[in-house]
């Protein structure tokens, strides 16, 4: 909703808006383009000047603003509604879908298109470093759109990424989430079907090869050209790892050797995301072997295992973990980076899915590439995080409160240690206060 309403901003509309417990580095870049912030869903926020309301998915009905809008029968739309209406017509919409990874990919094949000259438009759903931005119209062809699965609004119940139509899809993995929408992964997948459905025959579907969910949304109906994507060297395109830490690889199209990718991001998974980018470039009629050695300087999204500092000897980071796959990944790839080096994980619970404890029995072995683990249970945690902390591999223990965790952090950080806070939220600010702390 943020990016949505930079785009707004960026078309001559005055805009304001409200949410819960605004943060950075949304907050910070939202003020900077002029755009009044109120905290919290005051009715008297929306003013009568007020010509046009755009309701974010995170609102219900019986929220306050949601039922004054409704009983002054005042316009209203969803973002996804907004986009479609007023940003991509006659653009050529590149939309990257997901389970993981929808926002770096997002980012990764954005900054690849404005290295080849194409001057794209996007919508991130985070704060693209290299743009300092999390949007912009952008004056090319081409639209850039994290294509998220998660339901368009109170009012609209569809997945958001149909609203899209675009001509080039990217589907890079495909698992549970969003428990408190999905009772089950078949219902994920009939929404990832109806996203096939909107994708011209003259488009193209960049397809993870490694994942059979993805094979079976398929199944069910197809009428795009496929490529596949992996490391397999069967696949339309293959990554060969240079080394261990995916910060180096090869990338074969139909069995030829098109470049070498060498970046500062970690991990298969980001490997994957760049080879899928690429792809998507290729789709739209990128030369791939002159765009791929920009990738050298790529700085990637905030928040994605985002380096905050480095004091006495201990390096921070902040990462938008949401997932145990996402956690397992980033973790190996951090590991493959630091060798025998510690580990410390602070962990807060954060997304919908991990609070109704849906990914409880697989949270304790995604964290297994950590030495210790601080695991936030706040009190309105909606299960006993108990078993998952018995169950971690390394040293671990569950804490109350942001403060007794930053607390237990300082005393257990040391020299040489890679300390790495995973949330899906504002973690009370926590990992830049830690930061802080070591430096101060």
């Amino acid at each position: 909703m943020g990016g949505v309403a930079a785009l707004a901003r960026e078309l001559g509309h005055r805009v304001e808006g409200s949410d819960q417990a605004v943060y950075p580095p949304m907050s910070t870049q939202l003020e900077t383009l002029g755009i009044g912030l109120h905290q919290g869903y005051d009715p008297a926020h929306i003013g009568a000047d007020v010509d046009h309301v755009v309701i974010g998915n995170a609102l219900s009905r019986g929220n306050a603003a949601v039922e004054a809008v409704l009983d002054a029968g005042r316009p209203y739309t969803s973002g996804a509604e907004w986009l479609r209406d007023h940003v991509l017509p006659g653009r050529d919409v590149l939309a990257v879908a997901g389970t993981h990874g929808k926002t770096t990919t997002t980012t990764i094949l954005s900054f690849l298109l404005e290295a080849a000259g194409r001057a794209p438009g996007f919508l991130i759903g985070g704060v693209a470093e290299d743009f300092g931005a999390s949007a912009r119209i952008g004056s090319g062809r081409e639209f850039v759109v994290e294509a998220d699965e998660y339901d368009t609004a109170f009012f609209d119940k569809r997945s958001k990424f149909v609203h899209y139509r675009p001509l080039v899809a990217i589907l890079n993995n495909l698992e549970y989430d969003h428990a408190d929408i999905f009772p089950d992964v078949a219902a994920i997948q009939r929404q990832f079907h109806h996203l096939v459905r909107t994708v011209p025959a003259r488009g193209r579907l960049l397809v993870n090869g490694h994942d059979a969910r993805l094979d079976e949304v398929l199944a069910m109906g197809c009428w795009t050209p496929v490529e596949r994507f992996g490391f397999d060297p069967a696949f339309d395109w293959c990554a060969v790892k240079r080394r261990d830490d995916g910060s180096a690889f090869d990338v074969l199209r139909g069995g030829a050797h098109v470049g070498t990718v060498d970046w500062p991001l970690l991990g298969d998974h980001n490997v994957l995301n760049g080879l899928a980018a690429l792809a998507a470039c290729a789709a739209v009629g990128v030369d791939i072997a002159t765009a791929l050695p920009a990738l050298a300087g790529f700085r990637s999204v905030k928040r994605r295992l985002e380096v905050l500092g480095d004091a006495r000897g201990i390096t921070v980071y902040d990462d938008f973990a949401h997932h145990p796959t996402a956690i397992a990944t980033t973790l190996a790839g951090l590991r493959a980076k630091v060798g025998q080096a510690r580990i410390v994980v602070a962990m807060e619970p954060r997304s919908n899915s991990m609070r109704l404890g849906a990914h409880a029995d697989a949270l304790a072995p995604s964290l297994d590439a950590a030495d210790a683990v601080l695991f936030l249970h706040r009190p309105e945690l909606a299960w006993d995080a108990g078993a998952v902390v018995a169950a971690v591999r390394g040293d671990s223990r569950a804490v109350p409160d942001v403060d007794t965790l930053l607390a237990a952090l300082g005393d257990l950080a040391r020299p040489g240690d890679h300390v790495v806070f995973m949330s899906n939220g504002g973690f009370d600010g926590a990992p830049r206060r830690f930061a802080a702390g070591l430096r101060d």
